[in-house]
């Protein structure tokens, strides 16, 4: 196992409620058995202190479990959910795919990936700008709105782009900025605009104060849906479980997760930390199982990886150039 740490430039800031970024540090994961190889990137969980310092202590303390040969089951009981687990988990799968010479939806047992509508991402800004973004959005069939919990503002924000864009389908995302005597009025404000969905609108310790709340429309967890241990509790509370495999720590849990929600009745999403398109490139696979995708964070990057997923018309297809599908004569060491 090699370990590296890449940082990712943003073309420019991106503000979401409590937050401004600039930059993310990234750790990318090889694994070699000295034939084949598979890779894996891990972006960590910013509110949970999953940083690169955290990922790399992590991993080095894991070397020597991981070396031995470790298979993607008994990775989750060595590494807990989060970015190092992820790297690891996704790099086991490229190389499973490497070693069998079988794309890794096929591993997954799935039928071949076909591109997705993905949502694409406006951080919170004043409503004009945000509504000029949301114009410059042009293929854009999606679009995802960053709320900051300034419920006056963020109101004016949804109806600014509503204007701009009437044509497109719009979530909301609070990112915990809101508190629970806000919900009647934020709802209400957004259901006028025709806003599809509300995501995690509570901060993830005020899971309770949704407790049968009876929204009109459907409201997802984030942050509070970390692994598969947090899906049960998800009922009664959310909607919809948004599944990130830098929280749930890979693949392996992340197709966990979609099965259980499905099986619990509850609506599936698809999004990503700040991560290129190796980052992407797993959880588009994951993708094909939910109901909604944001994978939209390459386009944010000064510079993505070459080869990267494909935009366009709204929607994402990320390719086996990429990652993990390539013939097994391709993902030979060098």
């Amino acid at each position: 196992m090699t370990v590296a740490t890449e940082r990712l430039r943003l073309a420019q800031p991106f503000r979401i409620s409590g937050y401004v970024f600039e930059h993310s540090d990234v750790v990318v994961v090889t694994l070699s058995d000295g034939e084949y190889q598979g890779r894996g990137e891990g972006g960590g969980v910013f509110f949970l202190g999953d940083d690169v310092a955290h990922m790399t202590s992590q991993l080095a303390e894991a070397s020597t479990a991981i070396e031995t040969g470790v298979t993607r089951r008994e990775l989750r009981h060595i590494l807990p959910p989060g970015g190092a687990r992820n790297a690891v988990d996704c790099a086991l799968w490229e190389l499973e795919a490497a070693r069998s010479g079988r794309p890794v939806w096929e591993l997954a047992g799935l039928a071949a990936p076909k591109a997705l509508r993905t949502t694409f991402t406006l951080g919170a800004d004043t409503p004009e700008v945000m509504a000029q973004g949301a114009r410059n959005y042009a293929d854009a069939k999606a679009i995802k709105i960053k709320l900051t919990g300034d419920l006056a503002l963020d109101i004016a924000r949804v109806r600014a782009i509503r204007a701009a864009r009437p044509d497109a389908w719009l979530s909301v995302d609070g990112n915990q900025g809101f508190t629970a005597d806000q919900l009647d009025p934020l709802i209400a404000a957004l259901q006028a605009a025709g806003v599809a969905l509300l995501e995690q609108p509570l901060a993830r310790d005020r899971d309770a104060d949704l407790e049968g709340y009876r929204s009109p429309m459907p409201i997802a967890g984030d942050e509070s849906i970390v692994s598969l241990s947090d899906i049960a509790g998800a009922v009664g509370r959310f909607n919809v479980v948004t599944i990130k495999l830098d929280k749930c720590g890979g693949l392996t849990e992340g197709l966990l997760m979609a099965a259980e929600a499905r099986k619990l009745g509850l609506g599936v999403m698809v999004g990503n930390m700040v991560g290129t398109s190796l980052a992407m490139a797993p959880a588009f696979i994951l993708g094909q199982l939910c109901d909604i995708v944001d994978l939209d964070s390459p386009i944010f990057l000064a510079r993505d990886r070459t080869p990267g997923a494909v935009y366009r018309d709204g929607d994402i297809h990320v390719g086996g150039e990429v990652w993990g599908t390539r013939d097994a004569a391709d993902r030979k060491n060098l």
